[in-house]
């Protein structure tokens, strides 16, 4: 993940930017780590929505979830790039039902793997929109 990163910011977006080894685009965020203070940078798949991005903290279906999920729901600020924009956003998690299936759905389409991700595991996968600020 690490030279993902790295290569997606050097090269101003225009490299890098799709998942390893697929032709499926990600965005990359960076936020403040609740535990450390310390900037992080997070590659996920990308999802627009009416211009706002969604973030699935999926983590492969694993039980827990990601690190970066903790860190939103403590210091919401993030910056977002996609390719070669970058926008400055606040994030929320969704948890009206009606908002959280449209938002799942537009994910699915995007990378229909976060179904079987949510089938692996007992716990809600948390869904955030990021809207600019």
């Amino acid at each position: 993940m690490r030279k993902q990163v790295e290569l997606y910011e050097s090269s101003g977006g225009k490299e890098g930017y799709l998942l390893d080894g697929t032709d499926m685009p990600c965005v990359l965020f960076t936020h403040i780590g609740v535990k450390s203070g310390a900037l992080r940078k997070t590659p996920v798949m990308r999802v627009e929505v009416d211009g706002a991005y969604v973030l699935i903290g999926s983590m492969g279906g694993q039980p827990q979830n990601p690190a970066w999920v903790a860190n939103l729901r403590a210091s919401p600020d993030i910056t977002l790039r996609d390719r070669e924009q970058v926008f400055e956003m606040t994030v929320r998690e969704v948890d009206d039902p009606a908002e959280r299936e449209k938002l799942w759905a537009a994910a699915v389409a995007a990378y229909t793997d976060y179904d079987a991700y949510q089938a692996k595991t007992d716990r809600v996968i948390p869904v955030f929109v990021a809207e600019q600020r």
